[in-house]
């Protein structure tokens, strides 16, 4: 099966609605990376088609589950899941945060190659670093424990916000929350080809 045919079957598989040409700039991003990573060490996944479900199939799987408009991805390394989110939503705007400026400095030309207008990204850390507007979703993926994630970017959070943890079984962390911080879903994840327990934690501040 080709790479195309693993993210059409995989797409096909979740029920989420991608445009040929979403698919294409996809692809092209998974190449991207592809060739970086054999220079920059950017994910520790080497192989392509495993790069379908552990990175692409992972990313598209939360998009059913996120809410408009301002998004930061904090600890995004080579761009997941939010290079793979502004493909998808080009009326959103994502920012891409990483103290690893190898990491960042390769996100910044898949952006370019990719040519999305709706994506910015820094380099820094997250604890140091400030917005001019905070935002709507601040989204992981491995970036830490939520609790840590949560006290970390908190100051990016606008009223109303909500985060957006991507996990694998997140019982354990979720009991060491802050106390004003409530869980306001755990949405078990089916991302076709990973063997690994997939979920998405959303949180928001208690009222």
């Amino acid at each position: 099966m080709s790479l195309a045919q693993e993210l059409a079957a995989g797409i096909t598989q979740m029920e989420i609605v991608v445009t040929p040409e979403q698919q294409a700039k996809l692809l092209e991003y998974l190449a991207l990376l592809h060739k970086w990573n054999e220079v920059y060490n950017l994910t520790a996944i080497r192989k392509p088609e495993q790069m379908v479900s552990n990175h692409l199939l992972d990313s598209l799987a939360v998009l059913p589950h996120l809410w408009p408009r301002r998004w930061l991805d904090v600890g995004c390394g080579a761009g997941l899941p939010g290079l793979v989110l502004a493909v998808m939503r080009p009326d959103w705007s994502f920012t891409l945060l990483d103290s690893n400026s190898k990491k960042t400095g390769f996100v910044q030309q898949a952006v370019i190659e990719l040519g999305l207008r709706n994506v910015k990204v820094r380099c820094g850390r997250v604890e140091q670093w400030q917005a001019e507007q905070k935002f709507d979703g601040i989204i992981s993926r491995a970036f830490a424990e939520a609790a840590e994630f949560v006290l970390l970017t908190r100051h990016l959070l606008a009223e109303g916000g909500r985060w957006a943890a991507m996990k694998g079984a997140p019982e354990q962390e979720l009991a060491r929350l802050p106390g004003d911080v409530m869980v306001e879903k755990v949405i078990k994840l089916q991302v076709p080809e990973l063997e690994a327990a997939r979920s998405l934690v959303v949180l928001g501040v208690k009222k």
